[in-house]
C-alpha cells in the first residue's frame, strides 16, 4: 500500500510538511531481520520499503534470469501470457516467477505497469520541473534533480530507486565479456542510453494515456525526457541519499516550527 503505517499526523493537528518531503531516518530500522554492522542505502521513507509487489518481482525474475538476454525490454513477448499475468497480478495472487517464466513476457509485463499507471512513477505534476534539468549540467543538474525527488510520495520513490536500481544492473551487462574459464558471456546490448528510451516515456507523462495528442510528443521534449532518465539511471545512488549537512539543516529547522517531530525522531532512535 501506499500509506505509511506510521504517520507523524498522530502526533498533532500540525502536519509538518516539511518531514513528509525529507524524512530522516533509516529504512530497514524497524526490520528485525537486518544485520548489525551492513551497510544499506537511505530511503525517503523511513517506516517500509514501499514498492509493488509486481515491480518487485519483475526486477528480480529478470535480475536473476535476464541479465544476459540480448535485446531484453526490444523482443516481441507473448501477448497472452502476459495479459494472463498482469491479470493474476491485478487479482492479488501471489504470482510466482521461475526460470521457466519467459524473460521477455517478464519484461514486457514491467513496462506496461509502469506505463498504465494512473499517475506515472513522477507525478505529472513535476513533469515540467524534471524536463527543465535538461537544460543544466554538471553538479546543478544534479542537485536540482535531487531535489525534485524528495517531493516524489513515498511510494513514487522506493519504486523509482528500486526501478533505477535495476536499469543500473541490466546496463551494466550490455557488453560482453569473459567468464572465470574463459568462456564468452553476451551482452545483453542494453546501455544507459537505450534503456532511457525504452523507459522514459513510460516513467515522464505529460498526459494522461488515450488522451488527446498523447502521441504528438515534440522531438525537444522526448531528447529531454531520455537525457533525464540517463541521469537518473547513472547517478541513482547519490541522488538518492540524503546528505548529513541536509539532515543537520532540516533539524534545526524542525526545532524551531515542530519540536515534537523531533522529539518523535529521538524516541524512534
Amino acid at each position: 500500500g501506499a500509506m505509511s503505517v506510521d504517520s507523524i499526523t498522530d502526533l498533532s493537528d500540525n502536519t509538518s510538511k516539511l518531514l513528509e518531503a525529507l524524512q530522516l531516518s533509516h529504512p530497514h530500522e524497524l526490520d528485525p531481520r537486518r544485520s548489525l554492522g551492513k551497510t544499506k542505502m537511505l530511503s525517503l521513507n523511513p517506516i517500509t520499503w514501499q514498492v509493488p509487489r509486481i515491480v518487485e518481482r519483475c526486477c528480480k525474475h529478470i535480475e536473476t534470469h535476464g541479465l544476459q538476454t540480448v535485446g531484453i525490454f526490444r523482443v516481441g513477448s507473448s501477448k497472452k501470457r502476459v495479459q494472463q499475468l498482469r491479470e493474476e497480478f491485478d487479482q492479488g495472487l501471489d504470482v510466482f516467477l521461475d526460470e521457466h517464466q519467459s524473460v521477455h513476457d517478464v519484461a514486457a509485463l514491467l513496462k506496461e505497469f509502469l506505463r498504465d499507471m494512473p499517475d506515472p512513477l513522477i507525478p505529472r505534476e513535476l513533469y515540467a520541473a524534471f524536463l527543465s534539468t535538461a537544460a543544466m549540467e554538471g553538479p546543478a543538474q544534479l542537485a536540482a534533480l535531487q531535489l525534485l525527488l524528495f517531493l516524489l510520495p513515498p511510494c513514487h520513490s522506493d519504486t523509482l530507486h528500486r526501478l533505477l536500481r535495476f536499469l543500473s544492473e541490466v546496463a551494466q551487462h550490455a557488453e560482453g565479456s569473459r567468464g572465470p574459464d574463459g568462456q564468452q558471456i553476451p551482452g545483453n546490448k542494453m546501455t544507459v542510453s537505450n534503456l532511457a528510451t525504452i523507459f522514459g516515456p513510460n516513467i515522464l507523462q505529460k498526459e494522461k494515456p488515450g488522451e488527446k495528442d498523447t502521441g504528438a510528443m515534440n522531438f525537444e521534449d522526448s531528447a529531454a525526457i531520455i537525457l533525464v532518465l540517463q541521469r537518473l539511471i547513472e547517478h541513482y545512488q547519490t541522488l538518492f541519499m540524503v546528505s548529513p549537512e541536509m539532515q543537520r539543516d532540516v533539524l534545526r529547522r524542525l526545532f524551531q516550527t515542530d519540536p515534537d517531530v523531533i522529539d518523535y525522531l529521538l524516541r524512534r532512535k
